[in-house]
């Protein structure tokens, strides 16, 4: 293995700006707002504010779920937060999540607004207000959450972890790369030995366990994440794959993976959504 630097740790860390590599300009040590910025309203009864990366993925395709399955109470408008901008630090968004993370919803169907913030969180809360997509018998919830909270604490090793040393730091660094990559390969195994006997990943039944892991894992292996599928061989894990792929071919995930979607093939880009026949218009540049 290559020296890749000689860098000797101080004995007390000073943030440096631009030593942040792709996300220099939104990386910061500190929380809190950096602007006054209010956030939009439409009509429908949740806000959601958003980026269409795999984790605002998750609770579009939960919403575009929830109105196939004839939830005509799940309409909601989807506003884009564009994080390289710096959206995430105005003020009305911190209100709604002081973590400054997409996404965020507020459900305004109710007496008062309520924030929820986190995606198990926002998947929990919808699967829970509309009974549906999370089981209610005991065994079988357990097994959804346990999958669910599964990927929450996860896919870090992949998005900042392998993600991050692979596409996005400013200089490859063979041991983060390596490490990151092992860390990847195995969880690809662990869902791929579930998925060998179970068509979905909690059981017998489509999940919102389902619909935290396809996003991050799914998009992986089908080549739509970090252009690593050849590097990690992702072609040996084939349950995996077949599970990728059914999801990929539902209507609700090709609607939900396009909602604030503003890179890649602009057939797939919907910046903001608002009603259902937006999905049929023509986009504007975003």
């Amino acid at each position: 293995m290559s020296d890749a630097s000689a860098y000797v740790p101080p004995r007390v860390w000073s943030w440096k700006a631009a030593n942040g590599g792709h996300f220099a300009s939104i990386n910061r040590p500190v929380a809190g707002s950096t602007h006054d910025k209010q956030l939009p309203v439409g009509r429908h009864p949740f806000q959601l504010y958003s980026l269409g990366t795999p984790n605002g993925v998750k609770v579009t395709v939960m919403l575009e779920e929830l109105l196939a399955a004839g939830h005509r109470g799940a309409e909601y408008d989807a506003w884009l937060i564009r994080i390289t901008e710096g959206d995430q630090f105005g003020s009305g968004f911190v209100d709604i999540n002081p973590n400054s993370k997409i996404p965020a919803l507020v459900d305004r169907g109710g007496a008062q607004p309520i924030r929820v913030f986190e995606s198990g969180a926002i998947l929990l809360y919808l699967a829970e207000k509309f009974g549906a997509f999370v089981p209610t018998e005991p065994s079988l919830r357990a097994e959804c959450l346990s999958w669910l909270f599964w990927q929450m604490g996860s896919a870090p090793f992949l998005g900042g972890g392998f993600g991050h040393f692979y596409t996005y730091a400013p200089q490859k660094i063979e041991y983060a790369i390596d490490r990151y990559a092992m860390e990847t390969k195995r969880q690809l195994d662990v869902l791929d030995r579930r998925l060998a006997n179970t068509p979905f990943v909690a059981g017998d039944d489509y999940t919102i366990a389902d619909m935290a892991i396809w996003p991050w894992y799914g998009q992986l292996v089908l080549g739509d994440l970090y252009g690593a599928a050849e590097f990690l061989q992702v072609q040996d894990y084939t349950h995996l794959l077949r599970w990728a792929r059914e999801l990929a071919a539902r209507e609700p995930v090709r609607r939900g993976r396009r909602v604030n979607r503003v890179f890649g093939d602009p057939a797939l880009q919907l910046a903001e959504r608002h009603d259902a026949a937006d999905f049929d218009r023509p986009q504007a540049a975003a």
